[in-house]
């Protein structure tokens, strides 16, 4: 299995942020967002092939309770059933990161789903690709009736919201599990958008999530 990166830290979003969790970034995407934040997942996919069993004895070396399976784009992974399968036998809270594209009956607590804006749109020879796998509401629809769920959605710009509520009726999503979040990799980009994203989910009723991974490292791998 290609993985990108294992580490030990803390989630930085949605409803379980702040939790101590260990992480299994998957390489491989089957998107290329223009504000990729792990573009060594997707638009140059790197990393390393390790069995379940090395994964899981470096899973071992720390005393999470709660694993994120990330990348990328996990549920592409060839072993994705097997390895969240292995992860429910030691018991572990199992978050699974999606942008919500692919179906794959996986072991899982919360299905953190991130569907993708326009905002999100390259430019070049990935725009009409991208475009055409963004959003799958089939699958979308799929994932919210079979797990519990959050959907994460990434602002970049107050116009954003316009997709976010024709989105979020259509799939009839619960407004709690709602998540609006702020597009950046800088603490002050941020915080200067968190700032009036914070109005927007007063109004709007959803949920609002810091970045708190780049807020206390910084963009940086492995934290």
């Amino acid at each position: 299995m290609k993985i990108a990166e294992l580490f030990y830290s803390v989630q930085g979003e949605g409803a379980l942020v702040g939790v101590p969790s260990f992480f299994i970034r998957t390489s491989g995407c089957n998107l290329r967002c223009a504000w990729c934040d792990t573009p060594y997942t997707s638009w140059n996919p790197e990393g390393a092939d390790l069995t379940l069993d090395q994964i899981v004895n470096e899973l071992k070396e720390h005393p999470a309770r709660h694993v994120v399976v990330t990348g990328g784009e996990p549920i592409i992974a060839p072993e994705i059933i097997p390895l969240t399968e292995r992860l429910r036998g030691l018991g572990l809270h199992i978050t699974i990161e999606t942008a919500g594209t692919v179906f794959k009956p996986v072991a899982c607590d919360l299905m953190s789903i991130s569907p993708k804006l326009s905002n999100s749109t390259p430019q070049g020879p990935w725009t009409e690709q991208h475009n055409r796998l963004r959003i799958n509401r089939e699958v979308l629809m799929q994932l919210m009736s079979r797990y519990e769920y959050q959907l994460k959605f990434v602002i970049e710009n107050p116009g954003d919201i316009e997709e976010v509520r024709p989105l979020v009726a259509s799939l009839e999503a619960d407004r709690a599990r709602v998540i609006l979040m702020p597009e950046g990799t800088d603490r002050d980009v941020l915080r200067g958008r968190g700032v009036w994203l914070a109005e927007i989910c007063k109004s709007e009723g959803y949920r609002f999530s810091p970045r708190l991974h780049v807020d206390l490292y910084g963009n940086r791998r492995g934290v």
